[in-house]
């Protein structure tokens, strides 16, 4: 009897020693993926918008970054424009999970597009709702940008208005692009073109997103 109640006893503690260790074990796990969701929600990610104008007329040769040359050379062989000049890099920075919302008058596409001048300036926005790091089934690293949108507003010239001693007339029209894209992490990629007044010239959008080192 004793027996029995030594081996009894015996297993009571070992029993008791095992759920300390599991409990131990579910408590460092929970800490490890909370750390790790905390880290996760600390990572910022930089984002480049790139503003390309795509035009038949001559332009002097104006030399792209380097970054874009890979953009530029599927460009070429795909549309049919003779030059292709920068009009203008925004660079922000995002909190993994955040949103972007810039908007800005004139600036870089005065005189590029349509009509645009410091008396007419084009009205811009460029705002993405969710910007966050995924991974594909084969484990690359990705970045989603949920409601990416640019839009603009160009003045265009449609006459002149004779009462006022033959001032132009300007008509404020909009265009713009919708979308939600998955590019992959630090590649720069063409999102759309948006065609600009009646000289036939496009401005090509043209986004990255990489993390950055701190």
């Amino acid at each position: 009897m004793k027996i029995q109640r030594l081996i009894g006893a015996m297993v009571v503690v070992l029993f008791a020693a095992l759920f300390v260790v599991s409990s131990n074990s579910v408590v460092r796990a929970q800490s490890s993926t909370q750390q790790a969701d905390i880290t996760e929600d600390q990572t910022n990610l930089d984002t480049q918008l790139y503003l390309l104008v795509a035009t038949n007329q001559t332009v002097p040769d104006e030399k792209l970054p380097a970054s874009l040359d890979g953009v530029v050379r599927q460009l070429r062989s795909t549309l049919p424009f003779k030059n292709y000049r920068l009009a203008a890099t925004l660079l922000n920075r995002v909190k993994n999970d955040g949103r972007l919302d810039l908007s800005w008058i004139g600036g870089p596409l005065a005189n590029t597009v349509g009509q645009a001048t410091n008396i007419n300036p084009s009205f811009s926005q460029f705002k993405v709702r969710q910007v966050r790091l995924a991974r594909t089934s084969s484990g690359e690293t990705v970045v989603q940008m949920a409601g990416f949108n640019f839009g603009l507003r160009i003045p265009i010239q449609v006459g002149q208005v004779a009462s006022a001693g033959g001032f132009p007339a300007i008509n404020y029209e909009n265009t713009g692009l919708s979308t939600d894209i998955s590019i992959r992490e630090g590649e720069p990629v063409v999102v759309g073109t948006l065609n600009v007044g009646p000289s036939g010239d496009a401005i090509i959008l043209v986004v990255a997103a990489k993390r950055t080192g701190r």
